[in-house]
């Protein structure tokens, strides 16, 4: 039996090497500054760890073979129950462990506090006065990643890129339920909840293409939820810039509305211009013709209230009235797997409304939290815009 154990021991650790090869390590491998340190914090945790769980495992193994039955050298004491030496080996490690866990933890969750400025490029070379970040504003849609560059006037779905050592200064939000944006190269993830707003800052050291995702489960398409992050240098940035512009449409509220609902494997879409507000639109939960925006909503709340003339602003608070007629007839509303595209999540059909002109509707909204974000004034009367461009059109959802 103890040779077949042998055997079967040594097998493992040869295949063990080839089996792990195949993993992407690329958290504890990352390319960006921010995830490097991260990373660096795992390792000096678990080395801690280990100090202490080591040694215990070690003692656990030598107590039960030198006290065995069968070692009648072993010495024996029953009446035994106290030593001041070994209390305090026992307490003062532990001990020691956490409070190095607690300085470091406290350090490091003020310096890799994701809404810091960042002060490095990274371990040798600090952010210089002339270096001018990127702002790249996030939407979690469902599903799909929506990019906005107000820097540039263009946004893209499901791509993204930056220029390698250039800081990037994130804003993220969600148009309906609450997700989490994750670059594992980049940095760690990073909640998008509607109608507030998140922050990150980070900067990516190495040129190439890494992989972004959906970290928090948010619906039927949540597992297609990815794109790509495109780590580039300055020059190939400015032709990534370029070629969106080239071969992009525009992206007004029209088309953004479309592009709202839900769907799975998206292909990547460029926007060659953006409506001026659009994000900001959305952040306050008033993309749509006619709401009220989540900033003008507050100002009413912090000044006492609107008083009884405020009931001209019910129609304007409506947002998810999309099912009101069929409850008011007695019909059951359609569940969350079959979302405002009118057809089941894994309908074979197109989603409805595609091909037509779009029509207000109400958003699915569960979440009315308040952010700090300020934006003048309620939504516009009117679209501000053309219809959406063919690129909407003539693209039906993907089906999961």
């Amino acid at each position: 039996m103890s040779i077949q154990l042998k055997f079967a021991g040594r097998l493992f650790a040869c295949l063990a090497p080839l089996v792990l090869s195949g993993c992407d390590l690329v958290v504890m491998s990352p390319s960006g500054d921010i995830a490097r340190q991260q990373a660096d914090l795992i390792v000096v945790s678990t080395v801690l760890m280990l100090l202490i769980i080591v040694p215990v495992i070690c003692l656990t193994l030598f107590f039960a073979w030198r006290y065995r039955s069968s070692n009648s050298t072993a010495k024996y004491d029953p009446e035994w129950h106290h030593s001041t030496r070994l209390e305090v080996i026992i307490w003062s490690a532990p001990l020691a462990i956490i409070i190095a866990l607690g300085a470091i933890t406290w350090i490091s969750t003020h310096k890799l506090d994701p809404y810091r400025p960042l002060d490095r490029i990274d371990a040798e070379r600090p952010v210089s006065a002339e270096t001018k970040p990127i702002t790249v504003e996030v939407v979690a849609l469902d599903w799909k990643w929506l990019f906005f560059y107000p820097d540039y006037g263009i946004a893209t779905v499901n791509e993204m890129a930056a220029p390698v050592d250039v800081p990037i200064n994130f804003k993220i939000t969600a148009s309906s339920v609450m997700n989490s944006f994750y670059v594992p190269a980049l940095a760690g993830m990073i909640y998008a909840m509607p109608g507030m707003q998140t922050k990150l800052h980070a900067v990516i050291n190495k040129e190439g293409e890494y992989e972004g995702l959906s970290a928090n489960y948010s619906g039927d398409g949540f597992s297609h939820m990815r794109f790509k992050f495109h780590g580039l240098q300055q020059a190939g940035f400015d032709q990534w810039v370029a070629r969106v512009k080239s071969q992009g449409t525009a992206l007004n509220r029209d088309a953004y509305l479309k592009l709202e609902k839900p769907s799975s494997r998206e292909p990547v879409r460029y926007y060659a211009s953006v409506e001026n507000g659009l994000y900001e639109a959305v952040l306050n939960m008033c993309a749509r013709a006619g709401q009220m925006c989540m900033d003008e909503m507050m100002h009413i709340d912090m000044m006492g209230g609107a008083g009884v003339e405020s009931h001209e602003n019910r129609a304007r608070l409506e947002h998810d009235n999309r099912h009101a007629d069929e409850a008011a007839h007695g019909k059951a509303a359609p569940a969350t797997t079959f979302p405002a595209t009118g057809n089941p999540a894994r309908s074979d059909q197109p989603a409805e409304g595609v091909d037509e002109p779009s029509r207000p509707q109400s958003m699915n909204h569960d979440m009315h939290n308040m952010q700090g974000h300020t934006m003048s004034g309620s939504a516009p009367a009117d679209t501000q815009g053309s219809a959406a461009p063919a690129q909407l059109n003539n693209d039906a959802p993907a089906k999961p």
